[in-house]
């Protein structure tokens, strides 16, 4: 039952609590980039995302930990990651929400969850890590600011600081749907 507002003379029924209750539920979400070019994939990739709705306000988690077969794209600084939406926001406003890119218990950054359409989100990095060190001390080029793709934060080609199995994507969200 799609939402309307209450309305004097309505009914509480089953359908309508069902309506104004949010159930949980999984979904697996799309992962390409901001060009189409260099796709990645998940793989074997444990995802543990899920989201509700109650009324318009879609509420969600995105928990993506990658796996041996992983392939985070290859794609340059220009190639954005973007995820697609369990359902579509009503316009393509700012951020959504946080989610922290986790390399290791000392290696993690929080990101801005940012609607680029209003079907996907992609990744912001507005943080050092919590050692206090901007990215640039882990790797990245440019302080590893912006949006985030298959050579940031960690990557400036130095060995050992590229996306691998056992870095993870943890975040929760919140947007207003198109129904």
């Amino acid at each position: 039952m799609p939402y309307e507002p209450w309305q004097p003379g309505l009914r509480i029924t089953a359908g309508r609590m069902r309506a104004i209750s949010p159930t949980w539920q999984d979904w697996v979400p799309t992962w390409t980039t901001s060009t189409g070019v260099n796709v990645p994939s998940f793989g074997n990739a444990t995802l543990a995302c899920r989201y509700a709705v109650s009324a318009t306000t879609c509420y969600g988690v995105f928990d993506v930990l990658f796996g041996t077969t992983s392939n985070f794209g290859n794609g340059g600084s220009g190639d954005n990651w973007r995820f697609g939406l369990p359902l579509p926001a009503a316009s393509a406003i700012g951020a959504i929400g946080w989610c922290e890119l986790n390399k290791s218990t000392t290696k993690r950054h929080m990101a801005r969850m940012r609607l680029t359409t209003t079907t996907a989100f992609e990744l912001e990095l507005n943080t050092g890590a919590p050692d206090g060190l901007d990215t640039t001390a882990d790797g990245a080029t440019g302080g590893g600011k912006g949006l985030i793709d298959a050579v940031s934060p960690w990557s400036s080609g130095v060995a050992g600081t590229t996306w691998a199995s056992g870095y993870a994507i943890r975040g929760t969200f919140q947007y207003e749907t198109a129904s």
